[in-house]
């Protein structure tokens, strides 16, 4: 058996390298020697730094995935993209208002949406990301909040998006308006910010700094969680 055989073939900026199987697209990339400078994060799956687009030989689609996640493919042709370029919209939140029209004001481009739906496709965690650009459209900004609240701002949906939607942007803002004007405030948060702006935990504070690392996770394991709030 020959060394080649234990490795796969994939292909870096037009450069083909032998990388061992199984291996992340992260890990694949700082095993052929690319040092990550941009596009690298939490490596966890969290940040969205590392979005990645790729083809597999003979196939004509063009993929998309998290390079922290993604694991490589025999044939694989891979580009990291350092950003996705997405312009953000300057705002003043209290001078704004909970309405879909506000939205649409500072993003027309949501206007454009032909429902292809190429953006949930695209979404490596698996949010349905159309439902929540038609939410708005709809006037229904609580459930666009809700469907994008475990965004991280990746930026693949816009990268697929035939009407450039930036959806992240929206998405935040849209988060912003919901929380600012929808929600109720919380009893149980605004007590708890008036015990920590009363210092009532410095001391339980400077006694977990002195924990090791298993006594923290032990301690985190048997917290007291309380009863969910009900508004």
């Amino acid at each position: 058996m020959s060394s080649e055989s234990k490795y796969i073939r994939i292909y870096v900026m037009g450069k083909d390298y032998l990388v061992p199987p199984d291996l992340t697209i992260m890990k694949a990339m700082e095993f052929i020697g690319y040092k990550y400078i941009r596009g690298i994060g939490c490596r966890g799956g969290f940040c969205g730094a590392c979005a990645t687009v790729y083809r597999m030989k003979d196939d004509y689609r063009l993929y998309t995935g998290l390079a922290c996640q993604a694991t490589v493919k025999d044939r694989m042709y891979l580009v990291q993209i350092p950003f996705v370029p997405a312009q953000k919209q300057h705002y003043d939140l209290t001078r704004l208002k909970s309405d879909s029209s506000i939205v649409m004001g500072l993003y027309p481009e949501l206007a454009r949406c032909v429902s292809c739906n190429s953006c949930t496709k695209a979404c490596p965690q698996e949010l349905e990301v159309m439902d929540a650009v038609q939410s708005i459209l709809r006037g229904d900004l609580t459930k666009t909040a809700n469907l994008s609240f475990d965004c991280i701002a990746c930026g693949l949906c816009s990268l697929r998006c035939p009407a450039e939607i930036q959806h992240a942007n929206v998405f935040q803002l849209v988060r912003r308006l919901h929380g600012a004007y929808e929600l109720k405030r919380s009893k149980l948060l605004e007590a708890r910010i008036g015990e920590m702006q009363e210092k009532k935990f410095e001391k339980q504070l400077q006694e977990y700094m002195k924990k090791t690392v298993e006594e923290l996770r032990k301690a985190y394991s048997e917290r007291k969680i309380e009863p969910e709030e009900v508004v």
